[in-house]
């Protein structure tokens, strides 16, 4: 399963997100039933951020999005917004 999640961060707190997710990404690749998280910048507006994340499954992913380390992330994360997130989750097609 792959979720991805889009973010637009205000310009001058753009700073402030790159280097919370430089420390928590190695947490969440840790998580149980991650494997693995990228960061993707939007080619035409560097505000805008896409989270790309695999995981084992819907189970492993709501696990994370009850931890402690998800709502502590989040809750920072949310402060730096510039506009209204949103959030898919997906799976490959065959």
């Amino acid at each position: 399963m792959i979720r991805i999640v889009k973010m637009i961060f205000k310009e001058e707190l753009l700073p402030n997100f790159m280097e919370l997710f430089a420390e928590v990404q190695p947490k969440i690749n840790g998580f149980e039933g991650c494997k693995g998280v990228e960061l993707l910048e939007d080619i035409n507006d560097p505000c805008t951020l896409f989270t790309y994340s695999h995981w084992e499954n819907e189970d492993a992913l709501n696990a994370y999005r009850h931890s402690a380390l998800f709502e502590k992330t989040w809750k920072e994360t949310k402060a730096m917004f510039g506009g209204k997130p949103a959030a898919w989750s997906v799976e490959k097609k065959k």
